[in-house]
């Protein structure tokens, strides 16, 4: 095991001896018992040995050195505190006798000796007896020591080897016991506890943790070897608690507990109960908070009605992250709490109260407190509440502080102070309001004012709370009403004390007292007093009658005239519930006698004791007015003002400061809060103003009268001794003097310093002597030499400043400076060092030289900067050339601290650096101005410079270069006021340089110019446009032509009086009003003018106008010759027949052109000073246009569209205007240029239309288009691609279809990619539409144009049934007949013929052919009736089917009419001619169907009418190759209608089942032809060859009958 203690034993020095082994502690009880302590046989004797044991002893007891006092700590061998040896108690035994028993006994053997001694034994006996006893003490004091040591070191022996089995919880060998106490007595609980290690002691009530620091000087927590102890000051009830004391360590936690009852004291609390220590603060884990309250609340000034925030910042350092310290607000040294009138906010850094409704009652001294485990700072600040605007002109103020007063069951008393403005007329009283808390009623208490400030209120319901209200009132008006009073409960408070209040955990304390029987009449009231009496109510009070009923009891009130023994009831119908009673009524001056009875449902008591004759009247008289008042000057806005107490003034509430400035008897308030005591800060006064002061004091009678005036006295800051100098610093040392200087005070006591005073002192061996005077008179100078020192002796210095007010204290010592000459070749270090013309970006720094040269002169200096908070690492040089002036201007960052050092420098180098400056921050301060330089009217250059912030002793000091000027005559300088003015006398080059102005006695107010050459050259010629005036004009001579041609000349000047004169010049004559000219001079706005109806020839020269204002003169001319002449004139000319043209119709706008947004070109005019017979004619190129519509001049304006413009309409366009006032005419050439100009701008509308470009795929390749609204033939647009022109070729055509606009690429390759461009020319930029084809939009237009070519190879060589079939056939029985049709497509279709969808094969009957792989044949030999059916040929390759069908139908045979064959046009139409080359027989066969494939079994679709001109049917639309089903399925048949003269079955659809055709009925046979739209009918009468065919209707297609076959 480790020998070591844990750092917390180590350091610790009260923790217990809990740690001794239990064979330890056996020893020490034996030893106690054992009764091994010694007393003496006498108090004289003994003393001093027993002195010397106790030395003896605690010197072995304890391991410390011996020392002078005796010592209790314990210490290990590395002097490490360990622990606290605890004396040995004695018994109690011991304590009694003071002798151990061994002692006694010897003592009543000496005595019984001494006894027999005095009869038989001598003088030596008595020798030896004292011998032997002293021989035995001693033997006993060396073991009593050796045993102390066995113990000490067997206990050290324990704790070292089993200091684990020392270890155990903490126990309370004291317990904290529970206390009764009364209200504000102190109580202390305390407890010992035992324990190791040490435990740690917390303290709680009602379970939460008490911290001393919460609320500084309620509890104080000791802790002290072992005693652990919490006091309660002052307690209250709400300290009435359950309080817990907490032991822990390492080894586990005990608890113990203990009550607190604080009873209610019923009577006077003693003055002698404890009272509280101060609360001392400590730092706990070695942490001391340092709090500084920065950016301070000022005296404010605020008005009723309005918010007010105040707020201070609180840097508190260290700063722990969860620490919050204490924020308290007081007011005149009352604690603020949160209400809804004032609310605190702390921000972790910023403390702020927020007054939210400010009134009087707010006025006051604010102090913001801030406490912390180390201590606290405050900051405070008066603030002043202004009264609001009155609601009536002459009101007066409202009254403030209102306060309830020995609230009763029915009523209270009402207290206010009268407000310090009566409006101008005195207040005739006041008006009391009062409201029922939860309602926003308020009711008048009083008919008549009040004069007293104070009023019962009666008439309240008992148990219900009320707020009240005040006003004042005189002959103007009524006040505002003051801040209402805080709520008052209608209740007797013994019914407020019999109901006592609940403690938080011991349940109800109740003082009550023991409850009267029932059915008893009550005894007469007792102590009957009056508490207050004036000339409007007399208030009684006492005390309830001992004696009463079990229930309540009431009062009836009676009075006496003195004099008389007539007692008179006065609350007759309302008895009186409280001991308090109110009596208005009575008659001022006479005296009356009270007397009260108490009653209950029991009857009436015995009246009480009547009080003694009182006379209804004021006892309160209105204060005299204060005495003598002394006003003393304060700040420059404040002024002390103090006074002598108003003489034997009773119930003073305080007194009323008035202010008024001298002279002007117009009075303001100070304050609007009575103030008390005798002197008062009377804040918010004019800088430099004279002001007299008096005051009233009040009471509640009222004000007094004014005490009289003070003496005037100026606003201004007092004037007080300055502060001591700084930075003392040796500038030169020889053998017998040295060189100092030092710094300016920071405050300089209000007054210039009139001198500095310097002591010296030697100091030897580092021990300073005495303080001797270097100088009897002051020195100005912050610079000064002290002589006759002593060579290489060490000297230590102190200088003082003095002002008006007297000198100051002496600066700290300086450092010890050594007095010997100076022998080094660099110059000593600059000083003076001085701020001047602070902003916020720069200032300008000034020094003075050093005093000590070095082997050469100066020749420049170095100025280093740095932030005011670096280190002195930081500094850094501001200029890299040496500077020769001895002035710098810095520039600085805006918001930064900065201090200066200078270094000079020689040839020998440079020199150290000066002492720093002070710290400036880079600011602007408000206010400041700028030095501006004028020039008057006089001529007189100036500089000028501002002050706002000029004090009475304020000078402004001039200086050139930074240096005084001495040279009076090259300037002369006039100050007034806040303002100063440097003139130069004869300005001239030697004046260049920059001139500077500081203000004394301001915060550093300062200004310069830097007046240069140009700068000089400039103002020179400003002073003499001063000196030798000139009348300045705004314009020059100009002139301008005006209506009918007239000619107006006209300037106008900038500044002329009335009394200025004009001469009108022309060619050096003088010209005057006449005919011809026509002059005016306008004297408000300073235009002169002279007017000319025409211009002749004789006009042509030069115009002046000469103006004379007093001294002040100029001229403008102007020069009208030659062609300037001559084009004045024309226009004149021009003019004028312009406005004879306009006395007609005319043109006001000529004709124009502009053109939509559909292209239509609109040419319009505007025509003006029209008629009803005004004629408007068109015409183009000489040849009149006739307009569709009438012309319209409602509007003026006439309008001719062309639409679709073209080249046809270019031309030369006139409008005539004319009636019989005269005529008028505009013309518009649209040829050539005007015509292409109208073009392009058509076309640009074209181009602006124009979509964006698309791309589109198509079977031959992409195409790229756009639309376009209108498309013009003369349009010129080019294609481009990547930027260049493309040329039309085979590959890629561009062209126009309608309004779209193409480029076709054919079989694009990848060449082919990238940004393709549209451009449209409009004569002017043009306009382009561009697309990217390229990446994702080539891919997918590319795959589009292979997919379409696809298709259009497959639907081109498809198989096709060119030449189509008829739709019917009729024909008769056993005729031949032959059908041919064309086959087109690649490769050579397959050639099926069926019939009722079943496939044909060819026979001798059916002969069915294909040849040259273009013609198949469809022949019948012989027709039979069989061979009715429907036919269809079905013709298919790989890329399509289609299929062309007929139907046959077989009439009964009339007569061997021989074969006949049949050519069919395209409709059907029987062609007689010859047959074709191969099939002579053949008829035309009409177009093909196209069957629509149905997998697997595709069914022929419905055939389609067809048209002369045989376009692709839509149901012949090419499928693919199938092969042809076998079975196919049969439709459902439709009817056909009926042909005329025959009978036709129902036509069945494509596809008829076989088998299924229909039977035809014998007719008789015409000689005709019929032509039916489904069917060829051959009709021939009588076989006949040249018959001519029958016509069926024209729906059915007509067969032509071909001579038979020879």
């Amino acid at each position: 095991m480790s020998g070591s203690l844990p750092f917390y034993q180590k350091h610790h020095r009260h923790y217990d001896r809990g740690y001794r082994s239990r064979e330890t502690q056996s020893a020490i009880s034996q030893y106690q018992q054992s009764g091994s302590s010694y007393s003496s046989h006498s108090r004289s004797s003994s003393q001093g040995l027993a002195a010397t044991f106790s030395a003896l002893d605690e010197s072995k007891l304890s391991p410390m050195p011996k020392r002078a006092k005796p010592t209790y700590l314990a210490m290990d061998k590395e002097n490490q505190i360990i622990g606290y040896v605890v004396p040995i108690f004695r018994g109690s035994h011991e304590f009694e006798s003071g002798l151990s028993d061994t002692e006694e006994a010897r003592l009543k053997e000496s005595s019984a000796y001494m006894a027999g001694r005095g009869l038989f034994s001598s003088a030596v006996e008595t020798e030896r007896s004292d011998y032997t006893s002293r021989r035995t003490m001693m033997r006993e004091s060396a073991e009593r020591i050796s045993l102390t040591k066995r113990i000490h070191e067997n206990e050290e022996y324990h704790k070292r080897m089993n200091e684990d089995n020392l270890m155990h919880t903490p126990e309370f060998v004291i317990k904290p016991r529970s206390h009764t106490v009364w209200e504000k007595q102190c109580v202390r609980l305390h407890c010992t506890v035992s324990g190791w290690p040490e435990p740690r002691v917390v303290w709680y009530k009602n379970n939460v943790s008490i911290d001393p620091m919460t609320d500084p000087g309620k509890y104080k927590v000791e802790s002290k070897y072992n005693v652990h102890s919490l006091e309660i000051n002052r307690c209250d009830f709400d300290d009435t608690a359950q309080y817990r004391v907490s032991a822990m360590n390492s080894k586990g936690e005990l608890s113990s507990f203990a009550s607190v009852v604080v009873k209610r004291f019923k009577g006077a609390v003693e003055e002698s109960l404890p009272v509280p220590s101060q609360y001392g603060y400590v730092c706990e884990y070695g942490i001391t908070f340092e709090t500084h309250i920065v950016e301070k609340f000022d005296v404010s000034f605020g008005r009723e009605g309005e918010t007010m925030s105040l707020g201070c910042t609180v840097i508190i350092y260290p700063s722990l992250q969860r620490f919050k310290p204490e924020i308290e607000w007081y007011r005149d040294d009352k604690l603020l709490t949160p209400s809804k009138w004032a609310q605190m906010h702390w921000s972790g850094d910023r403390a702020t109260l927020t007054l939210t409704h400010l009134n009087k009652e707010d006025e006051g001294l604010y102090t913001l407190r801030v406490t912390t485990k180390s201590g606290y700072q405050t900051h405070s600040a008066y603030v002043f509440v202004r009264d609001g605007e009155a609601e009536v002109a002459g009101a007066p103020a409202s009254p403030l502080d209102v306060v309830c007063h020995e609230a009763n069951k029915d009523y209270v008393i009402i207290s206010w102070k009268q407000p310090a403005v009566d409006g101008g007329s005195p207040i005739l009283g006041y008006f009391v309001d009062r409201c029922e808390v939860g309602t926003p009623h308020w009711i008048q208490c009083n008919d008549t004012p009040m004069k007293f400030a104070r009023y019962p209120v009666t008439g309240l319901v008992e148990g219900r709370s009320y707020t009240f209200r005040v006003r004042a009132v005189n002959k103007a008006g009524m006040s505002h009403p003051s801040r209402a009073s805080l709520p008052a409960a209608a209740m007797d408070p013994a019914d407020r004390a019999r109901k006592g209040t609940s403690a938080p955990w011991t349940g109800q304390i109740i003082v009550t007292e023991e409850e009267p029987a029932e059915g008893v009449i009550p005894s007469k009231p007792g102590d009957l007093t009056v508490t207050e009496a004036t000339r409007n109510y007399v208030v009684l009070s006492w005390k309830p009658p001992g004696e009463r009923g079990h229930e309540g009891i009431m009062y009836y009130v009676e009075k006496c005239v003195s004099g008389t023994d007539s007692w008179q009831r006065v609350n007759t119908e309302i008895p009186v519930k409280s001991p308090r009673f109110a009596l208005f009524d009575l008659s001022e001056g006479k005296a009356y006698s009270f007397r009260v009875r108490a009653c209950n449902s029991a009857g009436v008591g015995e009246p009480s004791d009547p009080t003694e004759a009182i006379t209804v009247g004021d006892k309160l008289d209105i204060p005299s007015a204060p005495g003598r008042v002394v006003p003393t000057r304060n700040t420059d806005t404040s002024i002390v003002v103090s006074w002598v107490a108003s003489k034997d003034a009773k119930e003073l509430v305080g007194y009323y400061i008035e202010a008024s400035i001298a002279g002007s008897n117009v009075w303001e308030p100070c304050n609007n809060k009575p103030v008390q005591g005798t002197r008062f800060f009377c804040h918010g006064l004019t800088t430099g103003e004279s002001y007299v002061f008096r005051v009233r004091a009040l009471n509640a009678a009222g004000l007094s009268e004014c005490s009289q005036e003070s003496e005037p006295i100026e606003v201004k800051a007092a004037i007080a001794s300055p502060e001591p100098p700084n930075g003392i610093s040796v500038l030169e040392c020889v053998r017998d003097s040295m060189v100092l200087s030092w710094k300016q005070p920071a405050f300089i006591g209000g007054a210039d310093i009139t001198g500095y005073f310097v002591d010296y002192r030697k100091v030897v061996g580092g021990v300073p002597g005495k303080w001797h005077e270097a100088n009897i008179k002051s020195v100005s100078e912050r610079a000064y030499r002290v002589s006759d020192l002593e060579e290489t002796v060490d000297y230590q210095f102190q200088v003082r400043a003095a002002n008006m007010a007297g000198v100051g204290i002496p600066s700290l010592p300086s450092e010890i400076f050594k007095c010997e000459e100076w022998t080094i070749a660099v110059p000593g270090p600059p000083h003076d060092l001085q701020a001047l013309e602070v902003r916020s970006t720069s200032l300008v720094l000034l020094w003075k030289p050093p005093v000590y040269q070095g082997r050469d002169q100066v020749n420049g200096y170095y100025v280093d900067i740095k932030e005011a908070a670096a280190g002195i690492e930081a500094w850094k040089g501001v200029n890299e050339k040496a500077c020769l002036n001895r002035y710098l201007k810095i520039n600085l960052k805006e918001g930064e601290t900065y201090v200066f050092r200078v270094r000079a420098q020689n040839k020998a180098g440079v020199s150290k650096p000066s002492e720093p400056s002070e710290p400036v921050l880079a600011e602007t301060k408000p206010g400041t101005t700028e030095m501006v330089v004028d020039v008057d009217d006089d001529g007189v250059i100036s500089l000028n410079f501002a002050c706002d912030s000029i004090k009475p002793d304020s000078t402004f000091i001039w200086s050139k270069n930074y240096e005084e000027m001495t040279d009076t005559t090259r300037m002369t300088i006039e100050t007034k006021g806040g303002k100063s003015r440097a003139m130069f006398n004869t300005p001239d080059m030697e004046d260049v340089g920059i001139y500077s102005c500081v203000v004394s006695h301001t915060d550093g107010s300062s200004g310069s110019y830097t007046l240069t050459e140009e700068g000089l050259k400039e103002l020179l010629k400003i002073s003499h446009d001063h000196k030798f005036p000139i009348i300045p004009l705004k314009t020059e001579l100009a002139v301008e032509l005006l209506e009918k041609g007239r000619v107006r000349f006209w300037l106008q000047a900038e500044k002329i009086s009335a009394n200025g004169k004009i001469d009108y010049v022309f060619n050096d004559n003088t010209i005057s009003q006449g005919e011809k000219y026509k002059m005016n001079f306008d004297k408000n706005t300073g235009v002169i003018e002279m007017f000319m109806d025409t211009l002749g020839d004789g006009d042509e020269g030069t115009f002046t106008f000469q103006m004379q204002d007093g001294k002040a003169t100029n001229q403008s001319s102007l020069v009208l010759i030659g062609d300037v002449f001559k084009q004045l004139k024309k226009e004149a000319e021009f003019m004028r027949k312009e406005w004879i043209r306009k006395q007609g119709p005319h043109f006001v706008e000529y004709l124009s052109y502009e053109v939509t947004q559909d292209c239509i070109v609109r040419i319009r005019c505007k025509v003006g000073n029209i008629k009803k017979e005004t004629v408007a004619l068109w015409y183009k190129d000489g040849r009149e246009v006739q307009a569709n519509e009438k012309l319209d001049f409602s509007e003026g304006v006439l309008n001719l569209e062309i639409a679709q413009i073209s080249k046809k309409d270019a031309g030369v366009y006139e409008v005539i205007l004319k009636d019989d006032r005269g005529k008028d005419t505009s013309t518009l050439d649209l040829t050539d240029k005007g015509f292409k100009d109208l073009m392009n701008q058509v076309f640009g509308v074209i181009a602006n239309s124009s979509t964006p470009l698309k791309i589109q795929s198509t079977e031959e390749g992409i195409r790229l288009y756009s639309f376009v609204s209108y498309y013009n033939d003369e349009l010129h647009v080019t294609w481009h691609y990547k930027d260049h022109h493309i040329s039309a070729c085979d590959r890629i055509k561009s062209g126009v279809v309608g309004e779209q606009l193409w480029l076709q690429i054919s079989e694009p390759t990848e060449k082919d990619k990238g940004k393709y461009a549209i451009e449209f020319f409009d004569g002017k930029g043009g306009l382009q539409r561009t697309v990217e084809l390229s990446g994702q939009a080539f891919d997918d237009a590319y795959a589009e144009f292979q997919r379409l070519k696809a298709a259009a190879i497959a639907e081109r060589n498809r198989a096709r049934v060119a030449g189509g079939l008829p739709d019917v056939v009729t024909i008769q029985e056993g005729k031949a007949l032959n059908l041919t049709c064309n086959i087109s497509g690649d490769p050579v279709p397959e050639v099926t013929w069926l019939k009722n969808e079943r496939e044909m094969v060819s026979d001798d009957h059916y002969i069915l052919k294909f040849e040259a792989g273009k013609f198949a044949s469809f022949t019948i030999t012989q027709v039979n009736t069989a061979d009715s059916g429907k036919y269809s040929i079905l013709v298919k390759n790989k890329y399509g089917t289609e299929s062309s069908e007929f139907t046959l139908k077989v009439t009964e045979s009339l007569g061997d009419l021989g074969g006949t064959t049949y050519l069919t046009d395209a409709d059907g139409n029987v062609i007689v001619g010859q047959p074709h080359p191969m099939t002579p027989k053949a008829a035309t066969p009409k177009p093909p169907k196209t069957p629509t494939p149905k997998p697997p079994t595709p069914t022929p679709p419905t055939p389609t009418p067809q048209t002369p001109t045989p376009p692709t049917p839509t149901s012949k639309t090419p499928v693919p190759a199938t092969p042809t089903p076998e079975t196919p399925t049969p439709p459902t048949p439709t009817p056909t209608p009926e042909v005329p003269d025959s009978s036709a079955p129902p036509t069945p659809t494509p596809t008829p089942t076989p088998g299924d055709g229909p039977k035809e009925k014998k007719k008789k046979v015409t000689k005709k032809v019929t032509k039916r739209k489904d069917s060829v009918v051959l009709k021939t009468p009588g076989g006949s060859k040249d018959a001519t065919p029958e016509t069926t209707p024209a729906s059915t297609p007509a067969a032509t009958p071909v001579p038979p076959e020879e």
